[in-house]
């Protein structure tokens, strides 16, 4: 393989999910993934989002799928919990944090972001940060139209946030009593070398959305590639979401939710990520319960982003995890259960308190 095809696979690595992907590594499920048409998705186009979970329209026509998780008991807590996956996964990244927090009483709402799971597509120029918090606007007022809200985002999911916040900062007054942001940012991600170094994190940021581009309209070097195999596969999903072992079938898990999403979606992705910049944002969320966490070993936005949020707010909760990288929900799940409990606990109070005054 000549050095530029190889940068090229590289650029192709890191763009997918923060996790892992290469022009030279496909499975058959991302194969039948592309074959789906999902711009069109909808109640009547399959009839297992009736049992599944339900569809609402984005404010460009575009169907975003959500699952709601009511509580089971009259005892159930004031809050509505808002989960919001990353760049390249799915609602079902959150798996185990979802039965802890509804087990603890919480309604929640898991949402597949545009291009993402089981949501349908929009055109290009729709698939930025700013439109996604557009979109969270648009759950928020048709499944959660009344009543406290903790909203809950890792990556991706918690730029999104940010967006919402700079939207909507009377929503966010008014009825927000809690946000986590986990292995996030607010800015400077061009900056980003993906543990690779300087000068050859530039190249991969030059090369890698040009690149899923052309990969996906390369079907049959995608075809031809499937000989590589799952050991690089997960190799590469290993390295790039994740600090430490974890099982194989978790990193399966993962590589299942990034080769369902079309390589077109990721490339077009790329560039508001590494145009992200809303620490003006940021004051905003002053004053509401506030949790961060972060890895220390996360090479697509590394810790010095966490501990930056902390500094930008006061008064936030600073959880580092040593030893972990990107995909926490994953990596940890016992201590993101744990934190986000204790977490929705502290924001349940803080907004029993000010509806008591």
């Amino acid at each position: 393989m000549s050095s530029r095809r190889g940068l090229i696979g590289l650029g192709i690595g890191v763009a997918a999910a923060g996790a892992a992907t290469t022009a030279g590594v496909v499975t058959e499920r991302m194969l039948r993934a592309r074959r789906n048409d999902r711009a069109a998705l909808g109640p009547a186009d399959d009839p297992d989002l009736e049992q599944r979970g339900s569809v609402v329209i984005a404010d460009d026509g575009v169907p975003l799928y959500l699952e709601v998780d009511e509580p089971d008991d009259a005892g159930a807590k004031t809050t509505t919990v808002l989960l919001v996956h990353g760049y390249a996964h799915s609602h079902q990244v959150w798996a185990q944090q979802r039965r802890a927090i509804h087990e603890a009483g919480y309604r929640l709402v898991c949402v597949d972001l545009r291009g993402h799971g089981r949501s349908g597509e929009g055109d290009d120029a729709a698939y930025t940060i700013a439109q996604l918090g557009r979109d969270l606007a648009t759950v928020i007022d048709q499944v959660i139209p009344q009543g406290p809200v903790a909203l809950v985002g890792h990556s991706m999911g918690g730029m999104a946030l940010m967006a919402l916040a700079e939207q909507h900062p009377e929503l966010i007054r008014e009825r927000v009593v809690g946000v986590a942001l986990i292995s996030t940012s607010a800015g400077g991600l061009s900056e980003v070398n993906f543990g690779l170094g300087k000068q050859l994190g530039g190249v991969v940021h030059r090369l890698g959305p040009a690149a899923v581009a052309r990969a996906d309209r390369q079907q049959n070097a995608f075809n031809a590639a499937r000989v590589l195999g799952r050991n690089v596969e997960s190799a590469l999903v290993h390295r790039y979401s994740f600090g430490g072992p974890v099982p194989k079938d978790v990193i399966r898990e993962l590589a299942e939710m990034i080769f369902g999403t079309r390589l077109h979606v990721i490339g077009v992705f790329l560039p508001t990520l590494m145009d992200h910049h809303r620490e003006a944002a940021l004051p905003t969320l002053e004053g509401i319960e506030t949790l961060i966490m972060h890895g220390t070993r996360d090479r697509m936005t590394p810790i010095a982003h966490g501990e930056s949020l902390a500094r930008s707010l006061h008064g936030a909760e600073l959880v580092v995890v040593k030893h972990a990288g990107h995909v926490l929900p994953l990596e940890t799940p016992e201590l993101v259960s744990a934190q986000l409990l204790a977490f929705l606990e502290r924001a349940e109070r803080s907004a029993r308190n000010e509806a008591s005054k």
